[in-house]
């Protein structure tokens, strides 16, 4: 995983809100596409770069595209954050 890919996928406010949709689980293009007030063609560019970064999987069905989230992408994340932070809260406490 390149952080640098990853970081530059989450820097934008309408592919953060395409991972947040995810949460809930996979969905077609054409699903997302119909919570944004943009083109077709924006939110494939904002999904193939969330693709080229490894956060999200895609699985064509006949002539639709799922996407979902890449969880252990997810966690490589959470992980690096958490060390960065110096470990969790709990060890604060002791």
């Amino acid at each position: 995983m390149s952080f640098q890919k990853t970081f530059k996928a989450l820097s934008d406010p309408i592919r953060r809100d395409i991972l947040a949709l995810l949460r809930a689980g996979p969905l077609a293009a054409g699903d997302i596409a119909s919570h944004f007030d943009v083109s077709g063609a924006t939110i494939s560019h904002h999904l193939s770069i969330l693709r080229d970064a490894g956060l999200v999987l895609d699985d064509r069905q006949g002539k639709y595209i799922y996407y979902e989230l890449n969880m252990s992408v997810v966690d490589e994340i959470l992980e690096w954050v958490t060390a960065l932070k110096g470990g969790n809260d709990d060890e604060k406490d002791q």
